[in-house]
């Protein structure tokens, strides 16, 4: 029995699946599903979890080569949320590009995280280094 870091064996089994340059989506809980892409819905109410806790979680296990947010994400949310992605992802940079751009690279990811989190544009592309 696992006793610490990623406990919920779905989310375990789709980071063991992602490689070197695949990708992997942290979604609110808005985000619209692709049924190509495996998802693991992890939403329980409003706000639990969040993306930057489900990242805090995953930086323990998942090496981050280059992440991806919308540009809108910068207009909606205040620099102390941005901050925080950005120290989350250290010295990872976090590239911006408009939104349907963004849902544009979803369809190549091996899986997507859904959370709970109301976080405009909160939605992240992590891929592996």
């Amino acid at each position: 029995m696992l006793k610490t870091g990623i406990l919920n064996p779905h989310v375990l089994s789709l980071l063991a699946r992602v490689r070197h340059t695949n990708t992997l989506v942290i979604a609110d809980r808005g985000f619209p599903s692709w049924g190509s892409v495996e998802t693991v819905d992890l939403s329980l109410v409003d706000d639990v979890p969040t993306v930057r806790q489900v990242l805090a979680a995953l930086r323990e296990n998942f090496v981050v080569g280059a992440a991806w947010m919308a540009e809108e994400f910068n207009r909606e949310n205040g620099l102390p949320v941005l901050t925080d992605y950005k120290d989350l992802l250290a010295p990872v940079e976090i590239h911006f590009e408009p939104h349907e751009q963004f849902k544009r690279r979803v369809p190549h990811a091996v899986g997507l995280i859904r959370t709970g989190d109301t976080t405009q544009y909160a939605n992240i592309i992590l891929e592996s280094a």
